[in-house]
């Protein structure tokens, strides 16, 4: 072996080393949609805001149930009165009294019977919480779904990259033989310059998918929080997939989180018109104070005698006129309910069409995928055998271009609907309810809403008797608000 030999084969041998460690250390950087999708659960502003603003209304439960209980309440008072009493007229002497008491009190005061009124707020409470949630976990799935886009984006930007790169070096060597080919005079400067002009296309296309690919970059840092390495092909959703047209919509109806946000609020709204009209009800509560009086009968002796007292009533009010203030929140109330009301078909509508059209738009890029992939195994074919056929003088330059362009489009519009496919399935879940996290990486811990309203929800002044009082407020309440349901797993 010579000298020069033994360099070449030891430069590729150092090239092959050097690609493999690249290829090593591209593979230990790899991600997969799971760890994407993990990473943006964990940090996106928005979801971690929408989680905050579940536990604000959290509190609106812990706030309404607290009518249920004794209010304590502690009054202090110090009061000191100089009088002067005149004790003659002709010499203007006079005597000065000076009086100081002082009063403590503690006021305890326990509703036994809102009207119903209290009932009503906590129904209304509980079901503002479970559209909360419903809220949270929209919100949830559209993270997901962006997710899913910009991991496909940039995906399908690297693919089509690469397919530009590929036909840009096929080109290029494509030239390289055009060139040699015209020195020795088997062809005419038009093939020349056709196969100039293509080779010029084919770099633009690699430049714009290159922007194209930094853009889809850019987008999948401001979603997943941090720019992409080497990404994993995506798993496939058929397992989650509804099977049928039918089944899409009862699995909307039964699981769109909108549309189950809709219920609830229309639930809540309407337990408040029920808390409107028992503020037309009649209340009944107890009332109890224990405290002392002091102060002095005389001069200089402040504080001098002491008296203790302790006091209990049963107070019942039944109000008779508020100038048409009750009368105006019940009505005020009544209408908000029927905006509710409406709103739940205006989000069923919404929720099947977009289960629909997601449904149509997946089927037909289904089927446009595997028809697109035909395309492009026969673009292969037609493309190589041009291209024998043109070294053999049986097709022109221009031919050979032509099966080039062909097979280029036809790997681009394949890799476009394998993207658009995906999607359309991604979107589907969202419509349906089935976008979870747990789908896509079961291992994450996931944020739970009810272990803070559990904590929040056990108040440490509890009362023992607030059960009952609870209880008759709802036995005795106007209008029906029966409890939300659970949300569907």
């Amino acid at each position: 072996m010579s000298t020069t030999s033994a360099k070449v084969l030891s430069t590729r041998a150092a090239a092959v080393a050097a690609v493999a460690v690249l290829a090593l250390g591209a593979a230990a950087r790899a991600e997969t949609l799971a760890d994407a999708i993990a990473l943006a659960y964990q940090t996106n502003p928005t979801l971690l805001a929408q989680q905050a603003a579940l536990r604000g209304v959290d509190e609106t439960y812990v706030q309404a149930r607290a009518g249920y209980g004794p209010t304590v309440t502690l009054q202090a008072s110090v009061t000191t009165d100089n009088t002067n009493v005149p004790q003659s007229l002709s010499f203007g002497s006079q005597l000065t009294y000076e009086t100081q008491t002082s009063n403590g009190a503690i006021v305890l005061s326990q509703p036994l019977y809102t009207g119903g009124r209290v009932a009503r707020e906590v129904d209304a409470a509980q079901a503002t919480v479970m559209a909360g949630r419903e809220a949270l976990r929209a919100t949830e799935q559209t993270l997901l779904q962006t997710v899913i886009q910009a991991y496909v984006a940039v995906r399908h930007d690297q693919r089509a990259l690469a397919i530009a790169r590929d036909t840009l070096g096929l080109l290029e060597r494509q030239q390289a033989e055009i060139d040699a080919r015209y020195k020795v005079g088997e062809i005419t400067r038009t093939d020349v310059a056709q196969t100039q002009e293509r080779v010029a296309v084919a770099r633009s296309l690699a430049v714009a998918a290159e922007v194209n690919l930094e853009v889809s970059r850019a987008s999948y840092l401001q979603t997943v929080g941090q720019l992409p390495g080497t990404l994993d092909p995506e798993p496939p959703l058929d397992k989650l997939l509804p099977k049928t047209f039918d089944a899409a919509d009862a699995a909307v109806l039964a699981a769109n989180p909108q549309l189950r946000q809709a219920l609830f609020t229309e639930r809540a709204s309407a337990a408040k018109v029920a808390a409107a009209k028992a503020q037309t009800r009649p209340t009944l509560s107890l009332q109890g104070s224990g405290g002392y009086t002091g102060g002095n009968l005389g001069l200089h002796t402040p504080f001098a005698q002491f008296g203790y007292n302790l006091t209990a009533s049963a107070v019942a009010s039944m109000p008779i006129s508020t100038a048409g203030l009750t009368s105006s929140l019940i009505r005020q109330a009544v209408e908000t309910n029927s905006v509710d009301r409406i709103g739940i078909e205006t989000a069923r509508r919404q929720a099947l069409f977009n289960a629909a059209q997601a449904w149509r738009q997946m089927s037909g890029l289904l089927e446009s995928v595997t028809i697109d992939q035909q395309a492009v195994d026969a673009a292969k074919i037609a493309f190589e055998g041009s291209s024998q056929e043109g070294k053999l003088g049986l097709r022109t330059t221009l031919d050979v271009l032509i099966a080039e362009q062909d097979l280029y489009s036809a790997e681009i519009t394949l890799a476009d609907a394998q993207r658009d496919a995906y999607v359309a399935e991604a979107a589907l879940l969202n419509a349906t309810g089935g976008l979870r996290v747990e789908a896509f990486a079961p291992d994450l811990a996931r944020y739970a809403p009810e272990r803070y309203f559990d904590r929040v929800s056990r108040t440490p002044l509890w009362s023992p008797w607030e059960p009952a009082v609870a209880a008759f407020d709802h036995l005795a309440a106007p209008g029906e608000a029966p409890p939300p349901p659970p949300p569907k797993p």
